[in-house]
């Protein structure tokens, strides 16, 4: 797991490798040969990431075109997240390695020195350099018309942005006066925060260096409302929905949106090589096809992709295991990293005084959370193979504590009875179900998001036992979005996801998802978005199990030791624990994950995370190759 306190203490170094011979990428033979393309040598940085290949893993060859699956348009931006180029990434071990940056000197656990290899280059062959950070943090960061409200909050220590140099081309120094141990994770994550640009490409959409009447223009050609909504919409570098847009990942979109098929091509200036000395990634490109999120288990187990997980449940796995040998595809089950395979999550800001007054019961939740018959679930959609524990750490990470994955998690039908009798809930209706305080039945509406059966058979299963002790269930699928901005907007009650992204924390992992910091933490938006903003928009904490939450993670923004940190936590998860703040079912799901007969080094056994982790991301899909690389196959 990641050490970050031994980091701290040492810098962060990749070694410059002996010089070797370098391999050109059959796919770039001919623009090379005809001049269009600079060769291998002069396309890589003067010190790439040299790729080390252990275990099962082999050196592979340049060529083919995987295939892959996704339900909306938008999930373009899934190739930033398993490309996984980071400035810092994690390995499998969960130890955080410089990637994009050739090294990172670390001082006090305050002072961070980034350095830039040199030579580093964008997917377009401009150079990558000090200059891309420069224009983000002065021209972005701190604009006010494009950050009205600063550089993010999450970049404060005790309310502090950081002193930011830029030393010369390949040198950044980012300083705080107190420790920042959360930094360098943030830049680690599925969704990382971006301290960069690419300001040669940006610059033509900003008012700072664009002639007014060309940039009006612009405004005009891509319907905008302003430059600043310009600037944004040709600069998302997560999102990836520009094809022109420089990008630092190993695939380049080339199709523009709208479309149902989009295609991403190889880069030619990626940074990381493998021993004998070629430049990855092996695969040539990457063809990403838009279907119905139903349809998609159908069309993988019909053979029609080379490599998929998302969109693809536990349930899925006995119908995908039939097609293997049939179709040349293998299935391969990695254990999920989440606190909790399905997770409700009780809407503390929803804008009804009611129900916001009854959700903030603690008794409440945690009567909820008892009338679950986990043992159910477990045996009826996971054959028994889950754990049957709330929303919290899993057994392998070093804060694991059995009380906290145990509390309010045992079936017990009299006990939720009490509790909810015991909160003034005691008259019903004809049918048996409780009334609230004004009157109307205990309805509670579970909105989702309408992508997985498996959380519709969950909450089926929830609903048997709930009406057992006087509530009623309605599930209520939307799409992602509409679910996302009915929660942001307190217009949801209840909401289901996956539990906390990361159950295999360490001390020195950033407590995130413990403490309002975050609008997208269904459980308290508002809360999240005041922190965001700095209080410009959302509402303050007004609850105090939150509050506590918040103070802790402040404690622990400004703590200097392992130790400290891992007092920090375990407080942290014993309050979340026994508030009963979301209520977890079954965690340690397996993910199904179908492979290609013919695509090497996707790990047989494996973690599946959203953060740490990036799903494929941590395990280098760079890497991955086919033996046989004829198009179409793959």
């Amino acid at each position: 797991m990641m050490r970050l306190g031994s980091l701290l203490a040492l810098s962060l170094i990749v070694l410059a490798t002996p010089a070797r011979a370098l391999v050109e990428t059959p796919m770039l033979v001919e623009p090379v040969a005809a001049g269009t393309m600079p060769p291998v040598g002069e396309r890589l940085p003067s010190v790439p990431s040299v790729v080390k290949l252990t275990g099962d893993d082999q050196p592979g060859r340049h060529g083919g075109t995987l295939r892959t699956l996704m339900g909306r348009a938008k999930d373009t931006r899934m190739m930033v997240v398993y490309g996984y180029a980071r400035l810092v990434g994690y390995d499998t071990d969960f130890d955080i390695k410089p990637d994009l940056l050739e090294k990172v000197d670390v001082a006090d656990g305050r002072v961070f020195t980034f350095h830039l290899r040199p030579g580093h280059k964008w997917s377009d062959g401009h150079p990558f350099t000090s200059e891309d950070f420069r224009y983000w943090w002065e021209d972005i960061a701190n604009n006010p018309e494009m950050s009205p409200n600063g550089p993010p909050q999450m970049l404060a220590v005790d309310g502090q942005p950081p002193r930011v140099e830029f030393l010369d081309e390949t040198t950044v120094r980012y300083s705080w006066d107190k420790p920042n141990p959360r930094f360098l994770s943030m830049l680690a994550g599925a969704r990382p925060l971006y301290l960069f640009a690419p300001a040669h490409y940006l610059k033509s959409f900003h008012k700072k260096y664009q002639k007014p009447d060309a940039l009006e223009q612009l405004v005009k050609n891509e319907k905008q409302r302003n430059w600043v909504a310009l600037q944004f919409r040709m600069g998302r570098m997560y999102k990836t929905s520009n094809p022109d847009l420089p990008t630092l990942q190993p695939w380049v979109l080339r199709t523009k949106p709208p479309s149902d098929r989009f295609i991403f091509e190889r880069n030619p200036f990626y940074h990381r090589i493998d021993e004998a000395g070629r430049q990855l990634p092996y695969i040539d490109r990457v063809i990403m096809s838009i279907s119905d999120k139903k349809l998609i288990p159908a069309k993988v187990g019909a053979g029609d992709v080379d490599l998929q997980a998302r969109y693809l449940s536990f349930n899925n796995y006995t119908f995908l295991k039939q097609g293997e040998k049939r179709n040349g595809y293998r299935v391969l089950l990695w254990r999920r990293t989440n606190g909790s395979q399905v997770a409700l999550y009780p809407n503390l800001n929803t804008k009804d005084p009611v129900w916001r007054e009854l959700m903030r019961q603690s008794d409440f939740r945690r009567a909820l959370s008892m009338a679950i018959d986990r043992h159910e679930i477990n045996q009826v959609i996971y054959y028994g193979l889950a754990l049957e524990i709330c929303d919290n750490t899993l057994p392998q990470s070093p804060l694991y504590h059995e009380d906290c994955a145990t509390a309010w998690a045992q079936f017990d039908m009299d006990t939720a009875n009490k509790m909810l009798d015991g909160l003034g809930l005691t008259e019903r209706d004809d049918r048996g179900i409780r009334l609230l305080s004004n009157g109307q039945p205990l309805e509670i509406v579970v909105e989702t998001a309408g992508e997985s059966v498996e959380q519709t058979d969950v909450l089926s299963l929830i609903g048997d036992s709930w009406q057992k002790v006087g509530v009623k269930l309605y599930p209520k699928p939307l799409q992602r979005e509409l679910l996302r901005n009915r929660v942001f907007s307190g217009a949801t009650t209840m909401s289901v996801w996956w539990g906390l992204d990361n159950a295999l924390v360490t001390p020195d992992m950033a407590p995130n998802e413990l403490a309002p910091v975050n609008q997208n933490k269904l459980i308290w938006p508002k809360w999240g978005q005041y922190f965001e903003t700095k209080g410009h928009a959302g509402e303050p904490i007004d609850y105090a199990p939150a509050a506590e939450l918040m103070d802790l993670y402040n404690q622990w923004i400004v703590s200097k030791t392992t130790e400290e940190r891992h007092k920090i936590w375990r407080r942290m998860l014993d309050l979340y624990a026994s508030e009963a703040l979301t209520i977890g079912t079954v965690a340690g799901v397996f993910q199904p994950v179908v492979v290609s007969d013919k695509l090497r080094n996707v790990p047989q056994e494996a973690t599946y995370g959203w953060d740490p982790g990036a799903h494929l991301g941590i395990h280098r899909p760079d890497t991955f190759w086919f033996t046989d690389t004829g198009e179409g196959g793959q």
